[in-house]
């Protein structure tokens, strides 16, 4: 018996007394019995104590035996402990593993970390056999994937990250994650977690649910996946759709980052659904409603507004009022004088002041003219930005109404 209370307090050749070996099994049964009040605990058990005492290299555990019991500083836990106050608290009572006695008074040795890995490996086996999903805190950026915790280290795969190819796992770090357990060996203390096949579960369940409730008008709800020179993607949960340039502005625009952001939540109604090809088509301006719905509300016949000139063709010129309403100043109506081309009075870009001749919303037409914005400005002695004296010759309101009759021959 003498003999065998030597091996137990000198520990092996390889490794100091006291030190863990946790490859080996726990001590020899006789070995720790010899010290050990049978009645109470053995070697091999996980019993529930209290803690009664924390130093610098270790903490007492009360677990109702004749002495506490000693858990050394890398028995605390599967992680890097530097302080014990950082995994247990005075008073606390936590499930430990009874490894056996060390030294000559035959001091019980306990380890939190092996109780607590027991307790991992049976919920990680469960976890694997019914397919439930865990949280895990990510610890460690290794070669080749992420190191979470799971009751000890549990490791996910570089390809197990995401559904598709991440180049930088450093972000993950201390993210917590919901995984799937996808392998188990316990005698080589390996678990393996996926992510990629919670998000892949989790994208066929948001996809089924998408299809067996969109139709065609509803409004949606969705963020911006990504933009192209025709139009944005939108991700709808699960399902992009298409929203195409046309369909984002009731005015014209040349590029969709001129309306939309990558990551930004939007509100689109779905124009068209293709089940078959599983394809949507969505819109963004019938969401805000068409502005010439109203249009006649907001212009009247003989106004003066402001507008900006978006484009010009060879018969005049094409005004925005707002974003969706255009406007056209024909050239007989550019100014108070014979205009060859509208270029030679106004350019795109140019902010002016316009009267409504005439609104037709069902026509989404504006009929408009500058020359007589321009004789009202004068009339009240207003600024102009685009202003022509009246040529020599003849009454002003008689050359004006032989431009408005189209009478190009009428010189004044």
């Amino acid at each position: 018996m003498d003999e065998q209370k030597d091996e137990v307090r000198m520990g092996s050749a390889d490794q100091p007394a006291g030190e863990p070996n946790d490859d080996a099994e726990p001590m020899d049964m006789e070995a720790s019995m010899a010290y050990a009040p049978l009645e109470e605990v053995h070697p091999g058990e996980i019993v529930k104590g209290k803690v009664v005492h924390i130093s610098n290299d270790g903490v007492l555990v009360d677990v109702g035996a004749k002495s506490e019991g000693i858990i050394h500083l890398q028995d605390l836990s599967h992680r890097r402990v530097d302080r014990p106050e950082d995994v247990v608290h005075l008073g606390e009572e936590i499930s430990v593993y009874v490894l056996g006695y060390e030294g000559e008074e035959g001091t019980l040795k306990l380890s939190k970390r092996r109780a607590d890995e027991m307790v991992a490996w049976e919920r990680l086996e469960q976890a694997l056999k019914t397919g439930e999903v865990i949280e895990a805190p990510v610890t460690e950026v290794v070669k080749g994937g992420l190191v979470v915790d799971v009751g000890l280290r549990g490791f996910v795969p570089a390809s197990h990250v995401a559904r598709g190819f991440v180049n930088e796992l450093e972000p993950f770090l201390g993210q917590t994650l919901r995984l799937k357990v996808i392998e188990i060996d316990r005698s080589k203390r390996r678990a393996i977690l996926s992510r990629k096949v919670v998000l892949e579960e989790e994208a066929k369940q948001a996809h089924d649910q998408l299809w067996s409730t969109i139709e065609e008008g509803q409004i949606r709800e969705g963020v911006v996946k990504s933009l192209t020179d025709f139009g944005a993607f939108i991700d709808l949960g699960g399902v992009d759709g298409l929203l195409h340039i046309s369909e984002m502005s009731w005015s014209r625009i040349k590029h969709p980052s001129e309306v939309l952001t990558v990551g930004q939540p939007v509100r689109v109604k779905v124009l068209r659904l293709d089940r078959e090809k599983e394809k949507i088509s969505l819109g963004l301006r019938q969401v805000a409603g068409n502005p010439w719905d109203t249009v006649a509300e907001r212009y009247h016949e003989g106004g003066i507004y402001t507008g900006k000139v978006v484009r010009l063709a060879t018969f005049g010129a094409f005004v925005e009022l707002e974003p969706g309403v255009d406007g056209l100043v024909h050239i007989s109506q550019l100014a108070d004088r014979r205009v060859q081309v509208p270029s030679e009075v106004v350019h795109v870009g140019d902010v002016i002041r316009v009267k409504v001749l005439h609104v037709d919303p069902v026509a989404k037409r504006i009929s408009l003219s500058k020359r007589e914005a321009d004789e009202a400005d004068v009339e009240y002695d207003l600024p102009q930005e685009e202003s022509e004296a009246p040529e020599a010759g003849g009454a002003p309101q008689e050359r004006l109404n032989a431009y408005h009759a189209g009478n190009w021959d009428d010189e004044g």
